[in-house]
């Protein structure tokens, strides 16, 4: 069904405050795959000593309430899937702390009645302690049953294009957990049950529980990290893309990166077992040396 442009768009949305220790850093890396080997070949994301927080991590923290849920939104949840996903780092972010999320819509295209509306939310990040903006997160939402509201349809963010003329410059397999899913849930802040439970997921059209998206987006950021940053998180300062097809937990993830200039490189993600595209149109932005 249309839904009421003015009053979703400029939906109230409250300040969210998200307090996190160590320990919950050290889980994030756990729930994207860090530490699968022993000794762990990283581990910078998982001990006390010297510990670092994955960039990634800034997607789940100060996430607010599921306000689309509000039935006054009048959304369709049915139809709804997460379509793309956006970062901008400004600064590394703490191993613990306190963060303010400060949220908006930032706005809503219609794609027709048959076609649904994508909605880009918009939060930052601020250190509650010194007011710094620590990081931008984004994402659009793909609402399929409620396009047709009269809207405007131009102005939708451009996938970043990845190469298809040349072979990537460097890749990178990193593999996920058969518990993937239940090990991230309690890092993620994303308790639907399709992701652990399989009469859920076979309801929902899987044949089995299916990996949350943003743990494949994690998976994602670890390998662009080790690909580009010399496994240094402050280096990183943006990371996009698109969900093409889901993943189940257990599956190998294979990240091709292409250098597109001096601290730019564009990435797309395969399941190696399926050789299916899951991640595209990545866009990965970093600082080429150390400061």
């Amino acid at each position: 069904m249309p839904l009421d442009y003015e009053k979703v768009k400029n939906w109230p949305i409250p300040d969210s405050v998200h307090s996190y220790t160590r320990r919950d850093t050290m889980l994030y890396a756990l729930g994207v795959g860090a530490a699968t080997q022993n000794p762990p070949e990283d581990p910078q994301f998982v001990l006390e000593k010297g510990l670092k927080a994955l960039p990634t991590m800034a997607v789940v923290l100060a996430g607010g309430d599921f306000w689309l849920a509000d039935p006054a939104a009048g959304i369709d949840l049915a139809r709804l899937l997460h379509g793309e996903q956006f970062l901008r780092l400004h600064k590394p972010l703490p191993p613990e702390g306190t963060l303010v999320g400060k949220h908006r819509v930032e706005e809503i295209f219609d794609k027709g009645a048959d076609k649904g509306a994508v909605l880009i939310l918009n939060r930052k990040l601020h250190d509650q302690a010194t007011g710094d903006l620590v990081a931008e997160v984004a994402m659009s939402i793909f609402l399929r049953g409620n396009g047709g509201f009269g809207g405007r349809a131009d102005g939708q963010p451009i996938p970043h294009a990845v190469p298809t003329d040349r072979a990537p410059d460097a890749s990178l397999d990193l593999v996920t957990r058969p518990e993937q899913a239940a090990l991230y849930r309690l890092a993620g802040a994303d308790p639907n049950p399709i992701h652990v439970d399989a009469a859920m997921a076979r309801r929902a059209g899987f044949e089995r529980p299916i990996l949350h998206g943003l743990c494949s987006y994690g998976v994602a950021g670890r390998a662009v990290l080790k690909l580009l940053c010399n496994n240094d998180p402050a280096r990183l300062r943006r990371l996009d893309l698109r969900f093409a097809s889901p993943v189940y937990p257990g599956e190998t993830l294979r990240t091709q990166v292409w250098r597109q200039g001096p601290g730019r490189a564009a990435f797309q993600v395969r399941v190696v077992e399926r050789d299916l595209l899951v991640l595209n149109n990545g866009l990965a932005e970093f600082d080429e040396h150390p400061q």
